[in-house]
Order: structure tokens, then C-alpha cells, then sequence
């Protein structure tokens, strides 16, 4: 008997060590932490960052290399066959050359028959050999700077782009921030609701089983009836079965709020306000105006974002109208190389311009273009104004909510204290003889409803302010 008390008492203190207690701050940053779908908005706001760092790098001049080798079958010759080519001589008399031209004996200039051109006395031969060259192998580079000087305003377009993607990222991932932390939250105070409602259960089964006792104890003294013996045993029954559902529900409420922290399941959580009476205030109600809610709510900011790169991207497409100049410097080298004759050896040289591209007609697809980008931020200004309205008629019932549920909770205060009262009375009169076991089982189960009832309203408080601090945009994230 000693040992196994003992091993009781050992299993008790395992469990209790190897609970966590946690806050519902804590909660919350382990939900966010461990968050897989708030992680890749993590990864997109990195993204859209080091997009933003791409963009930037259009204001300045870009550096490539380009390399090419190519084989040719053939090597190129500039001649056919030998070349022939008439020359000139020296006339002293008149101080110019003049064609040394074959002439007759009268000295008229003899011409070819076949042609009917002059020919020459004597010809400078170009052998066929020395216009042949070889390009078997050719190997080409060149290194090119490019610095755009005026891109149609596409590039400070971009670059805007680039900035509110950013920022669309950031408040996409606070606006999934809060809702996740709401979940968090109502997962938390749904634990919180049970483990008060367990302990009313039980409570319940304890007055359930000493009125057991006591008509037990009545029926042997002949003083109670079967039927009311065999009534509070079905009553019993019933607190022992609801007691069981509670207990369930608590341990699938821990094993959800366990999940949504991005812990195992199975992991044991003690939370920091289960016990409802230790637990802080009840918060109060908070103040507003809807020019804050408008600037606070992160889904309104992520459509204002929105809006501003389709404003941009219509300016992007105005671009594709507008002149474009970038100056354009390079080095460029061959082998062969005809720099200075044809060398079979690198050489190249630096080359310096600029270009100037004038779009002119393209039958109105840019301009068409142009006026859908700007059709785009008319539809994205319409949606944010449509979203506006939903969010002044979602922070007014949320906040008639919070007034109900504060209301619902004073009277479940005031119902609290009449059902304590009557269950009291219920008991003296049970104990007097003149009240019946019916009376007792009514009052009892009155007292349930009312202790059931305030620790709904409460927790429904804590709820209705999380979720109006949600609507409100100041859900801390």
C-alpha cells in the first residue's frame, strides 16, 4: 500500500514538472515564432527588400563582358585569282602622273578590243596568296558599360514600385499577425472558460452527491421515498457525465491552443489566468476615431500600398511611350585582329557613343496599355473605399458587442447571487422538511446555470475586447 501511494505521488510530480506555465504574452510570440505561414511572409518581406535593392541598381552604369570563339571551314579570300593592276609614271613637264598606258605607233592609247579598255604597258601584280587570310579560329570580347541618362521615367517608376511591394509585404504579414494572435487568444480563454467549468462541475457533483447522501440516509429513516432516492441518483449520473465532457474538452481546448503555438500536441500547458478569480481586471472599453482605425488597420494600409503600385505601374507603362538615351562606352578585341593589317594576335580598342530610341507609332498598343494600368488604380481606389465602409460597420458591432457582453456580465453577477441565495434557502428548507428533492435539484441546477452563465460573459468580454482591438487596427503585433 506504501508503495503504491508512493509511485502516485511520484507520477503527480512528474506531470506537474513537466508542465509549462505560460502567460498569454507568451503565447502569442511562441504562435508567431513558430508560425510557418508568418514565416514566409518573413521571407517575402526579404524579398520584396532585395528587390528593392535590384531596382536601385537601374540608376547606375551596368559592366558586361561578352566572349565568343567560332571555327570557320573556310578561310577568307578577298581575291579569285592574281590581281593586275595598271601603274602610273612621272611627267616632268607637267608635274602629274599619268596611266603608263600601251600606245601605237601614231602614240594614240591601244584599247582591248574584247574590254574596250585602255591597256596598261606595264601592271603591279597582287598575288591571290597574299589576300588570302586565315579564320579558321576567331576569338572575339568586348567589355561594355552601359548609363542610362533618361528612361521615360521607368526606372524612378520602378524603384517606386519596389518601395510600396515592400511595404505591401510588411503590412500583408501584420495584418496575418493579428489574426493570428486573435486565434491565439480565444484558443487561450477557451482553456481558461473550461477549467472554470470543470471546477464548477465538480462542485456540482460534490452538492449532487451530498444530497445522495442525505436522502440515502432519509430513505433508511423512512422518511423519503424510493422515487426521490432513485431521482437524485439520475441527477448524480448526469453531473458525473458533464463533469467527464468538460474534462475532455479541456484537454482538446490545451492540445489546440498547444498547436496553434506550434508546440506538440501532447505538450502540457498550465496557463497563467486559469484561475479566473486571480486573473487580471476586466479590460475597458476602448476609445476611437475612425481616421486612426483607418490609418492603424493593416489590410486598409496593404490596399493603400496597393493602389500606389498600380499608380506606378501606369507610370511604367507612360514610360514605354517616352524617349529612352543611355550613353554606351566599350573595349572591344579579336584574334585575328584588322587593326594594323591582319595579325593572328589579340588587339582591340575603346569605342564611346550614345543611343537615342524614339518610339513613334505602334498603333496605339502603349497608349491602350497605359489607359488599362490606369483602369487598374481606378479599380484598386474603389476597393479601398468599398473596404472603408465595411470596417466603420465592423468596428460599430464590435463595439456594441463589448457593451453587450459587459452588460450580459453584471447580470450574470446579480442571477449569481440570487442562485447562491436560493440554493442556500433551498437547503435550510431540504434540512426543515419543507422543501422536496425537487426543490433542491431546481435550485442546484439554477446555481450551475448562473456560475456557468457568469464565466461565459466573462471570458465573452475578454473576447469582444481582443477582437474590437483587432477591428481597431491596435492588436499589438
Amino acid at each position: 500500500m506504501r508503495k503504491g501511494i508512493t509511485v502516485i505521488l511520484l507520477a503527480a510530480v512528474a506531470s506537474a514538472a513537466s508542465a509549462q506555465y505560460v502567460s498569454l504574452d507568451s503565447c502569442r510570440s511562441m504562435a508567431v515564432r513558430n508560425n510557418k505561414s508568418i514565416r514566409m511572409a518573413d521571407a517575402g518581406i526579404a524579398g520584396a527588400s532585395y528587390r528593392k535593392k535590384a531596382a536601385r541598381a537601374a540608376y547606375l552604369p551596368g559592366i558586361d563582358f561578352t566572349g565568343t570563339y567560332m571555327y570557320n571551314q573556310r578561310q577568307i579570300e578577298l581575291l579569285g585569282e592574281n590581281a593586275m593592276l595598271p601603274t602610273l609614271k612621272f611627267d616632268p613637264t607637267t608635274g602629274k602622273y599619268n596611266p603608263n598606258i600601251l600606245t601605237g605607233p601614231d602614240g594614240i592609247p591601244i584599247k582591248n578590243p574584247q574590254t574596250g579598255q585602255y591597256i596598261p604597258n606595264e601592271v603591279a601584280v597582287i598575288p591571290k596568296e597574299a589576300m588570302a587570310f586565315d579564320t579558321h579560329n576567331v576569338f572575339a570580347g568586348a567589355f561594355t558599360l552601359t548609363q542610362p541618362v533618361y528612361m521615360g521615367g521607368q526606372i524612378r517608376a520602378l524603384n517606386q514600385i519596389t518601395k510600396y511591394a515592400e511595404q505591401l509585404a510588411v503590412a500583408t504579414r501584420n495584418s496575418a499577425v493579428q489574426e493570428l494572435i486573435y486565434a491565439v487568444d480565444e484558443a487561450y480563454w477557451q482553456v481558461v472558460s473550461l477549467k472554470e467549468k470543470k471546477k464548477l462541475a465538480q462542485s456540482f457533483v460534490t452538492l449532487v452527491d451530498s444530497l445522495r447522501f442525505n436522502v440515502t440516509a432519509m430513505l433508511r429513516a423512512g422518511v423519503a421515498t424510493r422515487s426521490d432516492s432513485l431521482q437524485v441518483e439520475v441527477k448524480y449520473n448526469e453531473a458525473c457525465i458533464a463533469l467527464t465532457k468538460v474534462d475532455n474538452g479541456l484537454t482538446l481546448s490545451r492540445m489546440a491552443l498547444a498547436q496553434i503555438c506550434g508546440l506538440p500536441v501532447d505538450t502540457r500547458m498550465e496557463l497563467a489566468d486559469e484561475e479566473l478569480a486571480a486573473a487580471s481586471s476586466l479590460p475597458q472599453e476602448l476609445n476611437y476615431n475612425m481616421t486612426d482605425v483607418y490609418a492603424n488597420r493593416q489590410d486598409l494600409s496593404a490596399l493603400r500600398h496597393g493602389i500606389d503600385i498600380a499608380r506606378h505601374k501606369a507610370r511604367l507603362e507612360l514610360g514605354n511611350m517616352l524617349p529612352k538615351i543611355a550613353v554606351v562606352g566599350a573595349y572591344s578585341f579579336s584574334n585575328p585582329n584588322v587593326i594594323h593589317g591582319f595579325e593572328k594576335k589579340f588587339g582591340g580598342g575603346f569605342s564611346v557613343g550614345a543611343t537615342l530610341t524614339v518610339p513613334l507609332w505602334h498603333w496605339g498598343g502603349r497608349y491602350n496599355e497605359y489607359k488599362a494600368a490606369q483602369t487598374t488604380t481606378k479599380i484598386a481606389e474603389l476597393a479601398l473605399a468599398d473596404a472603408e465602409e465595411k470596417v466603420q460597420l465592423q468596428v460599430s458591432q464590435a463595439k456594441f458587442s463589448y457593451q453587450e457582453a459587459f452588460k450580459t456580465y453584471t447580470m450574470t453577477l446579480s442571477n449569481m447571487r440570487a442562485a447562491n441565495e436560493n440554493l442556500r434557502n433551498a437547503e435550510i428548507g431540504f434540512r426543515e422538511g419543507v422543501l422536496t428533492t425537487d426543490d433542491v435539484i431546481g435550485a442546484q441546477t439554477a446555481w450551475l446555470k448562473a456560475n456557468s452563465e457568469r464565466i461565459d460573459a466573462e471570458i465573452g468580454i475578454r473576447l469582444c475586447n481582443v477582437y474590437l482591438s483587432k477591428v481597431l487596427g491596435t492588436l499589438g503585433y
